[in-house]
């Protein structure tokens, strides 16, 4: 079989009915989904920064539940930041960009 440019594309793939179906009330919430996403994964992020860098602090005392509350902490302090340092920003910015 000869290759040329009439056989390296193939019909079929075009002719797709993935886009049928989209309405605005679709993107909406898609983009409502992508934004927690986002958020979840910078609040994730910060919690692994913080921990990693709390890890060998008394910020939360030296008994038996210290590492208990200074996890508690640390993941307030990372749910409450979450959408603020525009890591989430840079990533919703992407995926809807990319994703489209």
């Amino acid at each position: 079989m000869e290759i040329n440019s009439n056989n390296l594309i193939n019909s079929n793939i075009l002719q797709t009915k993935k886009f049928d179906n989209l309405n605005a009330e679709n993107i909406t919430k898609d983009e409502e989904q992508l934004r927690k996403v986002s958020n979840d994964f910078e609040s994730f992020f910060l919690n692994q920064i913080m921990d990693i860098s709390l890890r060998s602090t008394n910020i939360a005392g030296e008994g038996a539940g210290s590492d208990i509350i200074k996890s508690m902490y640390v993941q307030a302090v990372a749910d409450s930041s979450s959408g603020t340092l525009g890591i989430s920003d840079m990533l919703f910015d992407f995926l809807s960009k990319n994703n489209k």
